[in-house]
């Protein structure tokens, strides 16, 4: 039995790799890296590592041969150059004869208002197209996406949102990462949908968890879109950036994220790490990389 992710030198990729060493010999895990050099490190733990690059479909064939069960970690980039990207790799998939595709979708991805929801309902449109089984892992939203607003209130500033009442089920990565691992490696997880979701949370409610966990009262400045534009280009943030962020924000105050499941429970035995919990994490690691 070949495992194979994509993906694996990224955040997300790393920490499913990292989950699947613990109960998946080496020998039986393969990754598909666009440069191998970054993947020295589990080459030597006795990971294959393999190039394939889903600009590149030529490389993909190489990259997914022999794969019986593939991990396809979505893509960084706009809808596009994702939709492009994925169509390869599905297309690569279906060649190599995969047995079993896991990818990782978004909250509610069929009839989700998502800035980020077409690249997600063509790749699993794609796949379901192959005819091969797949688990469409629809992950909510990584609490390590508000890292930039921690640091904000870490600063002194208060919580920027024009999110209005949109309310989100931010989880860590790390739970969405055990998530992926355990359907990769695991039996009966053919032909099956996991909305993974935090405890979806107001703008206010996860300011007042960072409050808790900092120990002050942290206030929320609830703006409109061209305010808050205008203070994300105050703080510096790149001019390219920002219009994706406002997006973001509109698409949390349409509720495209207000999807809650026990999904998290079904495939870990447990939900997601508390939020208090989880932001306690994610302040001691900025603090530490200072």
């Amino acid at each position: 039995m070949k495992l194979l992710v994509t993906g694996a030198t990224g955040k997300f990729g790393t920490k499913v790799v990292e989950m699947l060493l613990k109960t998946v010999p080496a020998s039986q895990l393969a990754v598909s890296v666009r440069n191998p050099e970054k993947a020295e490190e589990l080459r030597a733990r006795g990971v294959e590592v393999r190039q394939g690059d889903f600009d590149h479909p030529e490389t993909l064939d190489a990259a997914f041969a022999g794969v019986d069960r593939l991990l396809l970690v979505s893509a960084d980039g706009d809808n596009e150059t994702r939709i492009r990207q994925h169509a390869n790799a599905v297309a690569a998939a279906e060649r190599a004869s995969v047995a079993f595709i896991a990818y990782t979708s978004l909250a509610n991805a069929k009839e989700s208002k998502n800035l980020f929801a077409p690249t997600h309902q063509f790749t699993e449109e794609a796949i379901l197209k192959t005819g091969i089984p797949y688990s469409f892992l629809r992950n909510n939203w990584y609490l390590e996406n508000e890292i930039s607003s921690i640091q904000g209130v870490l600063a002194g500033s208060p919580w920027v949102t024009s999110a209005g009442a949109g309310k989100v089920g931010w989880a860590l990565q790390q739970d969405y990462a055990e998530a992926a691992a355990a359907v990769l490696s695991g039996d009966g997880h053919e032909n099956t949908i996991y909305e993974l979701s935090g405890k979806v949370s107001t703008q206010e409610e996860i300011a007042a968890a960072l409050g808790s966990v900092l120990g002050k009262e942290v206030s929320v400045q609830q703006v409109d879109d061209a305010a808050y534009a205008e203070i994300m280009q105050d703080a510096g943030v790149p001019d390219f950036v920002i219009p994706i962020l406002v997006e973001i924000q509109k698409s949390i105050r349409v509720g495209s994220l207000d999807v809650e499941s026990n999904d998290f429970e079904k495939l870990l035995g447990r939900p997601a790490t508390p939020i208090n919990e989880a932001l306690s994490q994610i302040v001691k690691e900025i603090t530490q990389n200072k």
